[in-house]
């Protein structure tokens, strides 16, 4: 009897684990572009959801964004079909960059967006993503890029919950790009290669086709996992500090006529990264603002630097000290 191919026993057993959570006979929805990571996730899910009774589906979505974009969807359906799953599914959404944040991040909203709807609509347990060790890898990278904290640099993570109970799961964090190639090639999967990988106009391909190899010459081999690393320390930290303020806001915050009020003296006694961490998220619960740095410090000097200064205005909403608290109003 043959031994079995090393890459297609890593990613199995890296789905194996993924699914361990999940009930005997549930419904999967597997994201599927076509090219190697999402074949070789579709292809390890069908094998692994057999034994335990579980229905597998795929989503094929088509952003309309290169020429013959549906035909390279109906061909990765098909694909999946030669795969097993129990329904290759398709859709195409419209990529509108309406928040100016680029095409990639429009792209990939629409994308979720379309995940989301179909796991809703077909009862799905979880939605798997093909993202690997690489990705994560250049998602580090990009976070660092942007100078917006730890927050930006954890990465993504292996699992999530969205408040509508839309459960992500990330199989493949911890497998290597390399490894999925060669899971297809092993498999004979027919790899669909996305022109847009190799378009230096977007960050992520920078990043992948110049920023690492370049660290991997002058470093060392190894900096993608020491990436990969930080990005999980820095999840165990921010897992932390979330459990810490949110014990604290308990006890400090207080809701103000037209918004809500934060005590001077708690912030003050808290240290600087617990009491920015504390101010932000205030502000974005309780009016959906995402400070930048520079916002968050200005709050914070309300408490530890006040002068008398007026009010500070914030996306959606506006910060002032008034006597012994901080009082954050909708503008």
């Amino acid at each position: 009897m043959p031994s079995l191919d090393p890459a297609i026993a890593e990613i199995r057993l890296a789905v194996r684990t993924a699914l361990a959570d999940l009930p005997d006979g549930a419904r999967v929805l597997v994201a599927l572009s076509g090219g190697a990571d999402s074949l070789a996730l579709t292809a390890a899910t069908v094998f692994e959801a057999r034994s335990r009774g579980m229905k597998v589906l795929s989503l094929t979505v088509d952003h309309g964004l290169q020429d013959g974009s549906d035909v390279i969807a109906a061909e990765a359906a098909v694909r999946a079909e030669r795969i097993g799953v129990d329904d290759a599914l398709q859709t195409k959404v419209a990529v509108r960059d309406a928040a100016g944040s680029g095409l990639e991040a429009a792209a990939r909203d629409a994308r979720y967006a379309a995940l989301r709807g179909i796991a809703g609509a077909e009862g799905a347990a979880a939605v798997l993503l093909g993202h690997t060790l690489d990705d994560q890898a250049e998602t580090v990278l990009l976070g660092l890029a942007r100078g917006s904290g730890a927050g930006s640099m954890q990465g993504m993570a292996p699992r999530r919950e969205d408040e509508d109970g839309t459960v992500w799961l990330r199989p493949m964090l911890g497998v290597r790009r390399t490894t999925t190639r060669a899971f297809c090639a092993a498999s004979d999967l027919d790899v669909w290669h996305d022109p847009h990988n190799t378009e230096s106009r977007f960050a992520r391909v920078r990043v992948r086709e110049s920023v690492l190899p370049v660290l991997e010459a002058e470093l060392g081999p190894g900096i993608a996992e020491a990436l990969a690393r930080t990005a999980e320390q820095l999840r165990e930290d921010n897992a932390a500090f979330d459990e810490m303020i949110h014990e604290t806001i308990e006890d400090i915050v207080e809701h103000a006529e037209a918004g809500i009020s934060v005590s001077v003296a708690a912030l003050a006694a808290n240290p600087a990264a617990l009491r920015n961490r504390i101010i932000r998220l205030v502000a974005h619960s309780e009016f959906g603002a995402s400070l930048t740095r520079t916002q968050t410090i200005e709050v914070a000097r309300l408490v530890t630097d006040w002068s008398g200064q007026g009010p500070i205005d914030l996306p959606g909403c506006s910060a002032a000290r008034v006597g012994g608290r901080i009082v954050l109003t909708a503008r």
